[in-house]
């Protein structure tokens, strides 16, 4: 089942099969829960003058292998932005939450241009890539993640922090379009930032996370996007990161923030 049978389901099902090859631990990827969640958000606002703004998922509960529900509340509506609520369910219970608003662009005369610069990283074909099933989660295969800042999880590091390449995996997921779900998807495959510092192999999981869209991804599925994660704050069973997602020309594409939680 591709993503695109996923996206397909949702416009015509209240109740979704799930894909096989997401899982991340005994659970369903966060990233595609996001990616259903946001796909059903674009279903229901059903408007393509309105593109996403920003976006926050609070992931509820764990999601397991097997069909779920998808439901939609547009909580306004206005001239120029309307917002959504999206909730995932499972076993009768929320398991993940979606808010996402979506406007037109407006006349302004604030013009502000900060934009975070993009890593001169290497080529992503020359960097290094962690092989099939050695400590990474299954729906980790679903992508090329290539490590340019070798900063690797559990490998006891004294810092934080890490960056790279990262693309649909061509072999999995034919070329197409890129969706504004799909972006959900690929932005959350990267570990918490706090990873390379484990000891050893734990649980660490996002409890909540945002995602502001700085430029319109106007690319095909298996194009690259470049990542860098910061840690704002780590402390007490709990981290705070910010992190960037650019385009292979150095567009800044999303900026996400999130509190994993950590059990190590």
């Amino acid at each position: 089942m591709t993503l695109e049978q996923v996206y397909a389901a949702i416009a015509v099902e209240e109740w979704v099969d799930l894909p096989a090859g997401w899982l991340q631990g005994r659970t369903l990827y966060g990233g595609l829960a996001a990616a259903m969640m946001m796909q059903k958000a674009v279903l229901s606002i059903n408007d393509p003058a309105k593109h996403l703004l920003s976006t926050s998922v609070t992931f509820v509960g764990p999601v397991q292998q097997r069909p779920v529900r998808l439901t939609a509340e547009i909580l306004r509506e206005g001239k120029s932005v309307t917002t959504v609520e999206v909730r995932l369910w499972q076993d009768d219970a929320v398991q993940s939450i979606l808010l996402a608003s979506f406007g037109v662009a407006r006349d302004s005369t604030i013009q502000v241009h900060q934009e975070a610069s993009a890593p001169d990283y290497p080529a992503p074909e020359s960097l290094f890539s962690i092989p099939p099933n050695v400590g990474m989660p299954e729906c980790y295969q679903q992508f090329e993640v290539r490590w340019a800042e070798v900063n690797l999880p559990c490998t006891g590091s004294d810092h934080p922090d890490f960056g790279g390449w990262c693309r649909f995996d061509p072999e999995r997921h034919a070329n197409r379009k890129f969706e504004v779900a799909d972006l959900m998807a690929i932005f959350d495959i990267w570990p918490p930032g706090v990873l390379p510092m484990f000891k050893q192999i734990a649980p660490a999981s996002s409890l909540n996370w945002t995602v502001t869209y700085v430029h319109p991804v106007q690319h095909q599925l298996n194009d690259w996007f470049k990542y860098k994660v910061f840690t704002d704050h780590a402390a007490d069973g709990y981290a705070t990161e910010h992190a960037y997602l650019w385009d292979a020309e150095n567009r800044l594409i999303a900026i996400a923030r999130q509190t994993v939680t950590v059990f190590a």
